[in-house]
């Protein structure tokens, strides 16, 4: 069996007010997923730096970390290569929206957080959504 591969990536639970950010693109079998933004970190990018990053390209949204949630991962395969993916979630504050989702997302929408939680297509998108709600409102 070939290597496994190791991708890090990094991305955000974006709110603003009672509504989260959720972006909608299609599964390797063309299903539509309702997630969170991520991405792979950038050489010398720290796991903030991707997060924020790829929020705004994958959103438009321009935003501001609030508090570290928690790592997760995951195999998948690709082209008959094994891949263990590791991401690091933040939790974020939209601050301003400061340019157009590039093309990998199909869409982007805010969405009341109680919706959201039936939304997300992925168990642990709902748990990590819940955990962000746990730690209450943002510290200003």
């Amino acid at each position: 069996m070939p290597e496994a591969g190791l991708v890090r990536s990094a991305g955000g639970v974006v709110f603003r007010q009672r509504d989260v950010l959720l972006i909608r693109v299609s599964d390797i079998k063309g299903r539509p997923v309702w997630s969170f933004p991520k991405g792979r970190l950038d050489a010398g990018e720290t796991p903030a730096q991707a997060a924020l990053r790829e929020v705004l390209e994958e959103t438009g949204w321009c935003c501001r970390i609030e508090a570290d949630l928690s790592t997760t991962e995951y195999w998948f395969q690709r082209e008959g290569r094994r891949f263990r993916k590791t991401v690091v979630w933040f939790k974020m504050s939209a601050l301003e929206e400061a340019g157009v989702p590039d093309g990998e997302v199909e869409e982007v929408q805010w969405v009341d957080r109680e919706v959201a939680l039936g939304r997300l297509t992925y168990p642990s998108d709902v748990a990590l959504l819940s955990q962000a709600l746990s730690q209450g409102p943002f510290s200003r």
